[in-house]
């Protein structure tokens, strides 16, 4: 006779509540919480909750790799969900490899990634940057000037833009990188660059606290964003909230989700948000680690067991109406399937939808089809 236990599910979380990421990384750990209290507060899984162990890697890469492996072998929590950067993340991959855990990562990042211990479900660059270099290039013309964080993620997908420029008739005039952890002094001088080469587009990868720093320094050197816009796939309802409603109007940002998407379930889970968290604007990320936690919940319903080997199969192919629209994971990738909208930011902090998509956009992390996203105003 098989035996039951009512024993609690454990799984372990990841996102820096302190640091230089910690403004995005709170609402992602936010939207974690969430979800595990939506289900627990619907009767859990199999009649039982799930527990989640909750840590504070701070801002550096090296904690996360320390901490997962403390989850996993200490706490006894197979399935992470967790990380920001993708410095954090490639920290992270070896551990969970190493042990057979699986990561489940809420963040836009670079592609060119596949690992079967990864659950990717943050956009990547055919979902966005693609999307949005090309309605840049449409809407304010072809000379782009290129700021990022210097590290992984700013790097390589600054590399694909490139290509795509090149590719469709526009340049780089500029390019430059600043530290994660950057102050507002440190752009006043690629403002002044700015302005000498001329551009028509910034194209920002600049993450964390850095982010309101450079849209600041934009303001201080009176540029005109209704002319010459700062175009991103980092800027979220989370740092045009942190930099000044007024500092980030008339921005330009490309993402699978903005919180003034209309839908009953998105209605639902911005009021659930707010009611649980204050004020505060739900954002791309924060929704990724909202349902990635229900996607997880679906599968082990069914498994029954936390082994990864048991859970992921599962997991591929896998479905949830998301507040975003209907998203799932793609069993070929482990990536997932996601809206793709570009936005333009307003003075009530949240994005006027300019574009998006009629359908789901299949998730292709090692850019193999070449074929753009039916875009509709």
């Amino acid at each position: 006779m098989r035996k039951t236990t009512q024993a609690p599910w454990k799984v372990g979380v990841l996102f820096s509540q302190t640091g230089c990421t910690a403004d995005i990384e709170r609402t992602q750990l936010h939207g974690t919480l969430m979800a595990i209290e939506e289900i627990n507060a619907a009767g859990g899984v199999r009649g039982r909750e799930i527990r989640p162990i909750v840590y504070d890697p701070g801002a550096g890469s090296v904690p996360y790799a320390y901490l997962a492996k403390k989850l996993i072998v200490e706490d006894g929590a197979t399935s992470i969900f967790g990380c920001y950067t993708s410095a954090s993340r490639k920290a992270i991959i070896p551990v969970m490899e190493r042990l057979n855990g699986l990561l489940w990562y809420p963040t836009p990042y670079e592609g060119f990634e596949y690992s079967p211990n990864v659950i990717y479900t943050g956009a990547v660059p055919n979902q966005n940057s693609s999307e949005l270099c090309r309605f840049m290039m449409q809407t304010y013309g072809p000379r782009f000037y290129l700021i990022g964080s210097d590290y992984v993620y700013p790097r390589r997908s600054n590399r694909l833009v490139r290509e795509f420029l090149a590719g469709a008739g526009g340049s780089v005039v500029g390019e430059r990188y600043v530290g994660i952890r950057a102050r507002r002094q440190d752009f006043t001088p690629i403002m002044r660059d700015i302005e000498d080469v001329g551009a028509d587009v910034i194209f920002s990868t600049v993450v964390g606290e850095g982010t309101s720093f450079l849209y600041q320094a934009y303001a201080d050197a009176g540029f005109d964003p209704t002319r010459m816009p700062i175009a991103s796939l980092t800027t979220t309802e989370a740092e045009i909230e942190a930099m000044g409603f007024d500092v980030g109007e008339a921005h330009i940002t490309a993402a699978c989700y903005f919180a003034g998407i209309e839908s009953p379930s998105n209605t639902a889970f911005v009021n659930g948000f707010k009611k649980r968290f204050g004020e505060a604007s739900t954002n791309a990320c924060a929704e990724a680690a909202y349902f990635q936690v229900h996607l997880f919940a679906r599968a082990l319903e069914k498994t029954n067991s936390l082994a990864t080997d048991d859970l992921r199969p599962l997991v591929l192919g896998s479905t949830f109406d998301a507040p975003q629209g209907r998203v799932r994971i793609n069993p070929a990738s482990g990536h997932t399937d996601l809206w793709t909208r570009i936005g333009r930011a307003n003075r009530r902090g949240q994005f006027t939808l300019l574009r998006e998509v009629r359908t789901p956009v299949q998730a292709d992390p090692f850019m193999i089809c070449a074929e753009p996203a039916q875009l509709k105003a």
